[in-house]
């Protein structure tokens, strides 16, 4: 029924957003629980009367209406938190009802949408009499419709975006519900897609930009671009902030909104369009930040260029979803709890961001950190604030990089995750801040911050889960780090600590290569890799292809560095460390390998060799003391006893313990002393490096460690093959030079030609092992008792895979397994535990692991986090939070011995 009082017959079609609180209002008996039936699935109507079922047993207990509201409030909140399209079936016919569904719509950022079911109230009371379940007052239903009545008019004013108002049976029953999608979704365009940060009116930049992107530009009579497409379809995608500043505003309106009018292009509004939109309509707004060059060289155009761009500005969406969801695009960047809502927090936070309410010394507002703190599925790509370069940070990514400012204009190229940026033609705009510091790690947005590292912190990885970090270990790394660190900006990665074997049970063994096979077949790992362990002292490099490459991702220019496990530098000598570095360097440049990766540098996990040419202090006030005190002591407790035993004492085991003390502390002395040797310059300095952990772009730390010893070997050859080489050289120029002075004067003594240098790098010897094979372990094992008893550390026993988890149920299923497990032979352990550690083997096998164990899986799972956001391009801050955190953990306490 019409308001006119005629019978419409055509269907009324309903608009609903596919994510909405749709609010049922009628009196009891119009129809709302048919009405959602028909047109809403049984999971997406929440009634009252079901949830007064649930509490009270009792779909009428009316008693039950406050605990079933508060059911049902829950109930929607929680599906319209999930993203869920909710309809609420009850009367909702008094404001303070409809008042708290509204709050829970604004609450979730989703549209509330009223449907109103204006039945007369003699059909509805009828059928509330044919109800013998439903018998109500007479008075009840005629006070719920003039209730509704009541609110027909201001239901927009109570906040409701969309009034469907439903009169008489015939609207309702032909009443047809059809679903909109939100403004914001775009998720069925998969792209790929060029996504454009800030360009703030530097048309000529945007062009070279797109141009470099593979766009093909079009003019119009008078030379302007007016379009741009891709040969290969792609679809340019601009972040906002078209405007202002910059030297042509309407260049580049033009060009965008061709592109958008095409079909070549999206766009979303950035906080300055929102502002120019206003001020062309003709509405007050401080005229600052370059919104008067806006004005000014629009004023040039014509008016109907410019209701044009009143018009494109008024269309932009706050937000889009695309590819399936996979990639959000706005223009101050967006928490996932936002992507694809609708209100005015959402806009207001997708054009200008969310601020701490603090302003920095220059006066601008401190934005919050929202980006450290995101872990969506979804890649937020956004600009507003300037960053000296983009960098990725917990998936996403500022492109904002101050192109009006100076800087450059910057594109990702989705899904290839690749930037492309453009520079600046010039400063076209002074910035209040300075887009550089010289602050660490400003350069890629901000610099490193005390409130990264202090307290208790807890690091996100991808490996291992959330890895706590205690304040008072935090503390104590931040002592190091401050006081003796390197330049933080190269300390891209401190390696793990490393568990030993489990406990051996056999004979005189306290560490045996069949508990680490056993341990790892148990977890499920068949194939391994077992390394020869070098005896000498953890040493990261960091190698520069040349002096400049650093400069690019560190932002510091150099040879590279080498540091110790605890991030200081390894050598004090600056002259020793760039040669130990240029012999790294000219063996990767002949074997290729910076080529290979694609890189201008390399990062290493190797051990740097003499044990002496870092721990000679140790050797001198510890081994060398210990084997000292028993050298001078021991024989002389051996001559009073053989005197006292010339006499006729009865000294029963005393002298025999004596003697074994004695050849105790004589095979100490003689294994640390097989790792130590005299050096000068790079003369006696060996380095065995086992694994390339890094290249530009590339975690390489997570490839099988077969791949890693194929590099190494390429690289110890090259160096056998240049020292082989500069040795010739030298010995030629010797004999050449010998033969001058011969025949200059034949009495002067022939010099002997140089032997030549040796070659630095050393060869890692490995043998593979199948767990699931005896045969295959008794080679390893043998293999391993054949270096233990030349004297050798020992071995180090690696899944094959590098990363491997557990399978079977003897670990945590689906866990990580260690990722290396030392097994030391005899006579090292001996320098380890002491000369006569063997005479205290039973109470030495019930040293605790545990703890071990799980220090060297959570210093292993930030290490490669680390290097997943080295890889990534993540800022230094980004890399140096699971950094620090190795560094921290290093401070729990632990037996030192393991």
């Amino acid at each position: 029924m019409t308001d006119d009082g005629t019978v419409s017959t055509a269907p009324r079609r309903l608009p609903v957003t596919d994510v909405s609180l749709v609010v049922l209002i009628g009196t009891s008996g119009a129809g709302k629980s048919t009405f959602a039936r028909r047109h809403f699935l049984p999971t997406q109507v929440v009634s009252s009367d079901f949830c007064r079922g649930l509490v009270a047993d009792d779909e009428n207990d009316q008693s039950a209406s406050a605990e079933a509201f508060d059911l049902l409030h829950y109930i929607v909140g929680k599906r319209l938190a999930a993203g869920r399209l909710t309809v609420v079936d009850a009367t909702n016919v008094q404001p303070e009802t409809r008042r708290r569904l509204v709050g829970i719509a604004r609450e979730h950022d989703v549209l509330p949408i009223a449907i109103v079911l204006d039945v007369p109230p003699g059909v509805c009371a009828e059928r509330n009499r044919s109800r013998p379940d439903r018998q109500l007052p007479a008075h009840v239903v005629p006070r719920q419709h003039r209730e509704l009545r009541r609110s027909l008019g201001g239901l927009d004013r109570e906040g409701f975006r969309k009034v469907h108002v439903l009169r008489g049976e015939a609207e309702v029953a032909s009443a047809e519900i059809e679903l909109e999608k939100r403004y914001n979704d775009l998720r069925h365009l998969s792209g790929p897609f060029d996504v454009v940060g800030d360009i703030h009116g530097c048309r000529s930049e945007l062009e070279t930009l797109l141009t470099r992107l593979g766009y093909t530009l079009s003019r119009d009579d008078a030379g302007r671009p007016v379009d741009a497409v891709h040969p290969a379809g792609r679809t340019a995608v601009f972040v906002g902030d078209l405007v202002d500043r910059g030297p042509d505003t309407p260049g580049v309106l033009r060009l965008v909104m061709g592109m958008v009018a095409a079909g070549h292009a999206i766009c979303v509004p950035g906080n300055h369009e929102n502002k120019l939109g206003r001020a062309l309509d003709g509405k007050k707004v401080t005229v600052s930040h370059g919104l008067q060059e806006s004005l000014d060289q629009l004023a040039g155009e014509s008016e109907e260029f410019r209701a044009e761009v009143r018009a494109f500005m008024r269309g932009l969406v706050s937000h889009y979803l695309l590819d399936g969801g996979a990639l959000v695009v706005c223009h101050a960047g967006l928490p996932e709890k936002y992507h694809g809502r609708n209100s005015g927090r959402v806009r207001s936070h997708a054009l200008y961001g969310e601020t701490t309410g603090e302003t920095d010394v220059y006066g601008l507002p401190v934005r919050y950190p929202w980006a450290e703190e995101y872990r969506g599925r979804a890649l937020v790509v956004y600009g507003h604030t300037p960053v000296p370069s983009a960098s990725f940070v917990n998936n996403t990514v500022c492109l904002d990089t101050g192109c009006v400012f100076g800087g450059s204009l910057t594109a990702l190229r989705y899904p290839e995750r690749e930037l492309v940026s453009v520079p600046a033609e010039r400063e076209w705009y002074a910035p209040v801040r300075p887009l550089i510091t010289d602050a660490p790690g400003a350069r890629e947005g901000r610099p490193l911050d005390l409130a990264d590292v202090a307290g208790r912190r807890v690091v996100e990885t991808g490996l291992h889960g959330r890895v706590a970090v205690r304040e008072e270990n935090a503390a104590a790394a931040l002592e190091v780090m401050s006081r003796f660190a390197l330049d933080p900006r190269l300390l891209g990665y401190l390696p793990p600590t490393m568990a030993p074997s489990p406990t051996s049970r056999r004979d005189g063994y306290l560490e045996h290569p069949e508990e680490a096979f056993l341990a790892y077949r148990a977890d499920g790992v068949r194939h391994l890799v077992c390394e020869e362990k070098h005896m000498g002292s953890r040493a990261v490099l960091l190698v520069a292809r040349e002096d400049a490459a650093l400069e690019r991702r560190f932002g510091v220019a150099g040879p590279g560095a080498i540091w110790t496990r605890t991030g200081r530098a390894f050598l004090d000598d600056g002259e020793l460390t760039a040669a130990v570095l240029g012999r790294v360097r000219e063996a990767a440049e002949r074997a290729g390998l910076f080529e290979e990766l694609d890189s201008g540098w390399l990062l290493l996990d190797t051990e740097l060799m003499p044990w002496s040419l870092k721990a000679v202090e140790l050797l001198r006030r510890q081994y060398a003391a210990v084997g000292a005190a028993a050298g001078a002591a021991l024989p002389v407790v051996l001559s009073a006893l053989e005197q006292a035993a010339g006499r006729g004492l009865e000294l029963g085991e005393l002298a025999g313990r004596q003697r074994r003390r004695l050849a105790d502390a004589s095979a100490f002395t003689e294994a640390y002393r097989r790792y130590c040797w005299p050096t000068e310059g790079l003369s006696g300095v060996r380095l065995a490096p086992f694994q390339l952990l890094a290249a530009e772009g590339a975690n390489l730390a997570v490839r099988p460690h077969d791949e890693h010893l194929a590099r190494i070997d390429r690289l110890v050859d090259a160096d056998e093959r240049n020292t082989a080489e500069r040795s010739a050289a030298e010995r030629s120029a010797a004999e050449r030079n010998t033969a001058e002075r011969s025949a200059a004067a034949q009495n002067v003594p022939t010099p002997q030609a140089p032997a030549g240098e040796e070659p630095m790098l050393r060869r890692t010897g490995r043998v593979l092992v199948d767990t699931e094979d005896e045969a295959s372990m008794a080679a390893a094992t043998a293999w391993w008792e054949q270096l233990t008893g030349a004297g050798g550390e020992g071995m180090v026993v690696k899944p094959l895979a590098s990363v491997a988890r557990s399978t079977r149920g003897e670990g945590r299923p689906g866990g990580l397994v260690q990722p290396g497990m030392k097994v030391r032979g005899r006579e090292y352990l001996r320098i380890v535990y002491g000369p006569d550690y063997t005479e205290h083997l039973d109470r030495l096998r019930r040293r605790s692991l545990g703890h071990k164990r799980s220090l060297a899986l959570r210093e292993y799972a930030l290490g490669l986090e680390a290097l997943d956001r080295l890889a990534a391009g993540e800022p230094l801050w980004r890399v140096h939070e699971p950094v620090f955190a190795v560094l921290a953990l290093e401070s729990e306490p632990v037996d030192p011995r393991l």
